[in-house]
């Protein structure tokens, strides 16, 4: 009998293309690929560096080369970032899955009781990424983001490159990025505690600056030269913070930036009390490794839209005029980055005829949000859809990986293609509506 192909994440970032498994019982891992820095990743290569799309395509076909094709396949993506459709390849369709959501699933699957709401703050090369996290209903409701991300180089990566332009060393050469990602690796305990006594101890900073820290690529790189380039991170975290509320909030730093102690106290007296991560979790492979416990049907991503969402629709009743709410998508059924819902019932989806409004601008739609327990739903917002009398289609509400809600209409008998977009099928009109609400109490 022949294997199943195993489940399989992808975390393709700007400086590591990390891809990981959680094989059996066992703990998550991640994959080794020929090139891969121990503890990283397989190093970005600059053809795919920005295109998170390529990036991501480059990393699965490096992993197949070497393993073969996966059964399941699931995308971290930064919550906020919107990914092109894929092309036609033959792959498994990645399931996205927002970073913040695949943090939490690694806690839960962990045990870790949670806390809510919680802030989770990504560290990463490319920029700082704050994303609020509230549990409702069992699901995450994720709001957000407040984002630092410095061009040209990016939030980590200009820390790195203060490092080593202070010892002079080329700051764009990838095999001295490479040996600097080891010498890290091997001194991190050492640098940690020099960087943390020259910030806890301005006055005795200049006693330890001459310090040797990394030696890379022949040159040196001292506690002094670490200590000037930590500015860097401070900086662009405070920027990232500048824009939230004075509330203390619980928060959980994760991404490469987050291994240094230091950072994450500078972030914490700013923010709230810090979130352990698991036991020995690493923090810039914490969203790859629950991404693969998720991959694996091991725990639930907790990404789906907790609530019932439906439209106010017109009928005529015994030839009275009735409104009445078609729900689209029942509690627990729209996940960021999958298909569309339609409305359905009996197992057939809704046909729903629109007439214009009065004057031919289209006919306003309302989109209602219903809590557990509610007979009815609360207005969550509306749109203004163009239509002819005679229209008729199916009517459907998706989620991009963001959270970013979308009515789209799906027409039975189009006639004139309608460019479409976000991936739509010609034909197929999308109206965005926002974010759907966390609690639509409120």
């Amino acid at each position: 009998m022949t294997a199943a192909a195993p489940a399989v994440a992808v975390d393709a970032g700007s400086r590591y293309l990390r891809v990981a498994r959680a094989d059996g019982e066992g703990p998550p891992y991640l994959v080794d690929l020929p090139g891969t820095v121990p503890g990283e990743g397989l190093p970005t290569p600059d053809r795919v560096r920005g295109d998170r799309a390529a990036a991501l395509a480059a990393a699965y076909a490096a992993y197949r080369a070497h393993y073969g094709p996966a059964g399941r396949l699931v995308a971290v993506v930064p919550h906020g970032e919107h990914l092109p459709p894929a092309r036609e390849t033959g792959e498994p369709p990645p399931r996205l899955l927002g970073a913040p959501h695949a943090v939490l699933a690694l806690l839960r699957h962990a045990g870790t009781p949670p806390l809510s709401p919680v802030l989770v703050c990504d560290l990463g090369g490319a920029g700082v990424g704050l994303a609020r996290c509230v549990l409702t209903g069992g699901t995450w409701a994720v709001s957000g983001p407040a984002r630092y991300a410095p061009v040209p180089g990016g939030y980590g990566a200009a820390f790195d490159r203060a490092m080593l332009d202070g010892a002079g060393l080329p700051a764009d050469d990838p095999e001295v990025l490479r040996l600097l990602a080891l010498a890290r690796a091997r001194s991190t305990r050492r640098t940690e505690v020099a960087l943390d006594r020259m910030v806890a101890r301005p006055d005795r900073a200049g006693r330890m600056a001459d310090t040797v820290v990394h030696e890379v690529a022949g040159g040196e790189i001292t506690a002094g030269v670490v200590h000037r380039a930590f500015a860097r991170l401070t900086e662009g975290l405070d920027r990232a913070l500048a824009g939230l509320g004075q509330d203390r909030t619980p928060v959980l730093a994760v991404g490469g930036a987050a291994r240094s102690a230091t950072l994450v106290r500078h972030l914490a007296e700013r923010v709230g009390l810090p979130v352990p991560l698991p036991e020995g979790t690493d923090p810039a492979l914490a969203a790859v490794l629950g991404a693969a416990l998720v991959a694996a049907g091991r725990v639930d991503a907790a990404d789906r839209y907790p609530h019932a969402v439906a439209v106010r629709v017109h009928r005529t009743v015994g030839g009275l005029p009735r409104d009445e709410e078609l729900v689209i998508s029942p509690p627990g059924t729209l996940a960021p980055g999958g298909a569309t819902v339609f409305a359905e019932t009996g197992g057939e989806r809704v046909r729903i005829g629109a007439a214009p409004a009065e004057g031919g601008t289209g006919r306003e739609v309302q989109l209602l949000v219903r809590g557990a327990g509610a007979r009815n739903g609360v207005s969550a917002t509306a749109v203004t859809v163009p239509a002819a009398a005679g229209d008729r289609f199916h009517v459907g509400v998706r989620l991009t990986a963001d959270g970013t809600a979308h009515l789209v209409l799906h027409p039975l008998a189009p006639e004139v293609p309608v460019p479409h977009r976000h991936g739509a099928e010609p034909g197929v009109r999308e109206f965005p509506l926002g974010a759907l609400p966390a609690d639509p109490a409120t």
